[in-house]
């Protein structure tokens, strides 16, 4: 009984050692448990104010991008990591700020093997920020995606489709893939038509060339021109080709639509013939027979 007595004893006194050292270790490191804190606080008004300026500074040299943000926050982050380890240093945990570093390298790399398409995305942004083949409110066609530019963000971009809905693309596939921006200010109008094989070829491009000059639409400069494609099966095939200035797909639209109705109206008055699709029926065993020639035949041999 009293060497349980003794036991007890012994390993209370430990325990009150130990609390005391922990005591004492607390009382010596208060000082710099305060010099920590303010250091903490101090590089956190410090991230904030260095965020601001370098949010103003960059929107002034690259405008509104999503890199902007990025670089802001990795600003801040920086800083407060610094902040950090600092604080850990004042409180001699160096140990500690070894195994944060150690950690991270390994998370990073884990965090890379497992999201690589994420990772790709995320930097195919950031040359997209960089470079700027687009921006909110461009026109663009991409991936076989048609449509107006709605947001930029550093992994995907939002397009919005002339019938309303939103597709949300990417960035990989923009970086990689071919990418067309119609939010150039001019833009050319074609519009395929065909005249009949009995037309006076020089006439039908002067007709039609001067119904597309005509139009209030086009513009003179770039000059509009008519060319000659292809012998069809039934027509002479033409494109008649006139420049508007604009980006938008609607005035687009209206343009073509007003150089088809011109084209169609200056044919009519002047006769000539936009021809329906001809076939035409061969009824000899080695062709060029018409019906008229064999027909005698036939009636022969029944």
């Amino acid at each position: 009984m009293n060497k349980l007595m003794t036991d007890f004893q012994d390993i209370l006194q430990r325990l009150l050692d130990k609390v005391y050292g922990w005591g004492t270790d607390i009382v010596l490191m208060l000082p710099n448990l305060v010099v920590a804190l303010l250091v903490v606080l101090l590089f956190i008004g410090l991230s904030m104010l260095v965020r601001r300026l370098t949010q103003r500074l960059l929107q002034r040299v690259m405008g509104t991008s999503p890199l902007v943000k990025l670089l802001s926050r990795l600003a801040t982050g920086l800083i407060l990591a610094t902040g950090l380890f600092v604080a850990l240093d004042l409180l001699h945990l160096d140990k500690a700020v070894s195994s944060l570093l150690a950690g991270a390298g390994i998370a990073g790399l884990a965090i890379g093997f497992a999201f690589q398409d994420l990772i790709a995305n995320f930097i195919s942004g950031i040359f997209l920020s960089i470079r700027r083949p687009f921006k909110p409110g461009d026109l663009i066609r991409a991936q076989g995606i048609m449509g107006r530019v709605v947001h930029m963000h550093l992994r995907t971009t939002t397009i919005r489709l002339f019938e309303g809905q939103h597709v949300i693309v990417p960035n990989k596939e923009l970086f990689q893939g071919i990418l067309t921006n119609y939010t150039t200010g001019f833009r050319r109008v074609d519009i395929a038509v065909g005249v009949s094989y009995g037309e006076q070829l020089e006439k039908v491009e002067h007709i039609t060339l001067k119904a597309i000059t005509d139009l209030e639409v086009g513009l003179q400069d770039p000059a509009p021109r008519i060319v000659f494609t292809e012998f069809g099966d039934s027509s002479i095939n033409l494109e008649a080709q006139f420049w508007i200035d604009t980006g938008q797909q609607a005035d687009y639209l209206l343009a073509r639509s007003a150089g088809i109705k011109a084209i169609k109206a200056a044919y009519d008055e002047a006769g000539i013939t936009i021809p329906f699709p001809i076939r035409t029926l061969d009824f000899g065993i080695k062709g060029g027979e018409t019906l008229r020639h064999m027909w005698p035949q036939t009636m022969t041999a029944n």
